[in-house]
């Protein structure tokens, strides 16, 4: 199964706050905000939707093509996920651009206030999978420029592409009509549980209602874990993994979608799935960024099997060619 990722592609600034936002959002006063949080720290990192699935499913062999539009300061992060498994050649780069930037500031209670800058992102409708990625067999359509999504759902549809629908961030900006028409027939909704409950608002549709229209919805929920909900009648909690240790939250939904891309992809149960998608994002929580986690299969199925009972199913992991050993080879 050929996998086409579209979505951003961005840099992230990532800031820490040593306090709680909360503590400085007066109630009464929230029609005249104005507000200044002086940081600890900031990183400049690789981000954005596309990459970051991307590059999770480059980890555990899924070989993703990444269909995005880039700016003219892409060429050493191309190089990155070049040697990370993810095939770059359905990514444009838009000169006398820039990439994308997140900036994204987290307080010491895990909350976050972001903004974002469109840069090369705002091409993105010129892209199509018939000339960019004409091999595709699922698609995921992940945050990206409206016009893009809106797009890609419609090629998808009339190409007879399954695709996932993950407006995530962007389901903020997208109209009632848009979320519907994106929804309606898709191979998957992925949405957290606040995002969930815009898109009932926004489209005026019941949660049975959606779920008519979708084959299956994933519903992530924090600590509380994940609800997968299949063909409109099984449902699977997917309890999150242990962490080892707490740095970061950006990416991680990234992350989960990649890994439940990888068991798709190789056609495993949908709870397996779900809990590689609940690993993969445990491996982001525990480091800085989006793309600072670094496993090989062998090394992620060795972990999941201390947390959960895979009935030997993810064997077929541990023949997965490996882009890390590739590049120790290399090195060599």
């Amino acid at each position: 199964m050929n996998i086409t990722v579209t979505g951003s592609i961005a840099y992230d600034y990532l800031m820490t706050f040593p306090g709680k936002f909360s503590d400085y959002i007066l109630p009464d006063q929230l029609h005249q905000i104005s507000l200044s949080f002086l940081v600890e720290s900031m990183q400049k990192m690789r981000g954005g939707t596309a990459p970051n699935i991307a590059f999770t499913l480059g980890l555990l062999g899924g070989r993703p093509l990444m269909m995005a539009t880039a700016g003219d300061d892409f060429g050493t992060y191309r190089q990155w996920l070049d040697a990370h498994g993810v095939d770059t050649s359905g990514t444009i780069e838009i000169e006398n651009e820039h990439c994308a930037s997140f900036f994204v500031n987290t307080d010491n209670e895990q909350n976050q206030i972001a903004t974002f800058y469109t840069g090369a992102m705002a091409y993105a409708g010129k892209l199509s999978f018939d000339e960019h990625a004409p091999h595709t067999d699922l698609a995921i359509i992940s945050p990206n420029d409206p016009v893009a999504m809106m797009n890609y759902v419609r090629e998808c549809k009339a190409s007879g592409i399954d695709y996932i629908y993950d407006p995530s961030q962007q389901t903020i900006w997208l109209s009632g009509d848009d979320l519907r028409e994106g929804l309606e027939g898709c191979a998957m909704l992925t949405v957290n549980e606040y995002e969930f409950g815009m898109i009932r608002d926004k489209t005026k549709m019941t949660e049975a209602e959606i779920l008519k229209n979708v084959q299956a919805v994933l519903i992530t929920k924090g600590k509380e874990g994940s609800l997968l909900k299949v063909n409109g009648g099984d449902t699977y909690h997917i309890p999150i993994v242990p962490l080892h240790r707490s740095v970061d939250p950006t990416g991680a939904g990234d992350a989960f979608r990649a890994g439940l891309l990888r068991g798709m992809q190789l056609k495993l149960p949908w709870e397996l799935s779900g809990r590689m998608g609940a690993l993969a994002a445990a491996f982001v929580l525990e480091e800085q960024g989006t793309q600072g986690h670094s496993y090989t299969p062998g090394q992620f199925v060795e972990r999941f099997r201390t947390c959960f009972d895979d009935d030997g199913q993810l064997d077929i992991l541990l023949n997965t060619p490996s882009p890390l050993a590739d590049m120790a080879e290399a090195g060599d």
